[in-house]
């Protein structure tokens, strides 16, 4: 059992993503989501602007029980604070809550490999009601699948849950005419094989007519960094790209200064996430009660 435990916390940044993936970050300060109880985190933020209110989903995770559900905060124009709630869960793990705005539709495609499958969510009563739509059939269980409309298509970035080392090695394309499928894997699948940039990592911009997706470098741990994969060629039979320079996180989101691994746009904002890495006894004693409870439960059925 390891002695280490990822503690990630979210943030508002006044700044566009563009700029952040330009690499200008120092001297940002970010209005930190509220903290949560302790070894508890909100990760994977994706946020939307409605009627001059910020809506920030998050994944919500508890090492007590080591799974996520999906909250949503609401902020005021000034980002305070205005109420937290639940509102996505099911039996399984969820986290990674990317939102698409599509016509008067609104979508989420959260994580969910530990279904064994890929879910998309429709918001039937905006933002605490959703009902799953589709379900989006790949050439493998993705994670953090991340979508995005350019040139026409909808394209779908995702790494495959076979194993541990190909969840942040390997990257996949599919397409598709209609975000609901049905979906075509590219041929070329893993189109990408790069620990520091294949592992999607917040939202796809157009930057000078090329397509930019923020992908994870997991060269020195999990969600060290970001870095900018620009993709200068995207078919439905051929694939190109590069990645550029490592973002990491900033001196003024310390403590957390151990991780960023999700960088999502919000308009004249970006959402991010850092970590630190908790290495006291606690964590492994939470892991221990964990253990203990579910072979009680065992035992006594």
């Amino acid at each position: 059992m390891p002695l280490r435990t990822d503690i990630w916390r979210s943030a508002i940044v006044a700044a566009p993503m563009r700029e952040l993936l330009a690499g200008r970050l120092a001297g940002l300060q970010p209005v930190w989501l509220p903290a949560t109880a302790p070894f508890t985190f909100d990760a994977d933020p994706f946020g939307v602007w409605r009627d001059g209110q910020l809506f920030v989903f998050v994944e919500n995770y508890d090492y007590r029980v080591r799974i996520g559900g999906i909250d949503v905060l609401c902020f005021d124009q000034d980002l305070r604070l205005l109420w937290r709630k639940p509102c996505l869960r099911e039996p399984w793990h969820l986290s990674y809550p990317f939102l698409i705005e599509d016509g008067a539709a609104t979508w989420m495609l959260p994580e969910a490999h530990r279904s064994g499958g890929l879910r998309l969510y429709r918001a039937t009563g905006f933002p605490l009601q959703w009902q799953a739509a589709a379900t989006i059939e790949l050439d493998c269980v993705p994670v953090d699948a991340t979508p995005v409309r350019f040139e026409g298509r909808w394209w779908l970035f995702y790494s495959p849950a076979t194993s541990r080392r190909d969840k942040i090695s390997r990257l996949h394309v599919a397409w598709a005419d209609e975000l609901t499928g049905p979906w075509h894997a590219h041929p070329g699948n893993p189109v990408r094989t790069d620990i520091s940039s294949s592992r999607p990592g917040g939202t796809p911009l157009v930057v000078d007519g090329q397509l930019v997706v923020p992908m994870q470098d997991c060269r020195r741990t999990y969600g060290g960094a970001i870095r900018p994969l620009t993709v200068h060629r995207l078919t439905t039979k051929a694939f190109e790209a590069d990645a550029g320079a490592v973002i990491a996180a900033p001196a003024g989101l310390a403590p957390y200064l151990d991780g960023l691994h999700t960088m999502s746009s919000c308009g004249s904002h970006t959402l991010v996430d850092a970590k630190y890495i908790d290495r006291s006894l606690r964590g492994v004693a939470i892991d221990l009660g964990r253990l203990l409870g579910r072979f009680s439960a065992r035992s006594a059925s």
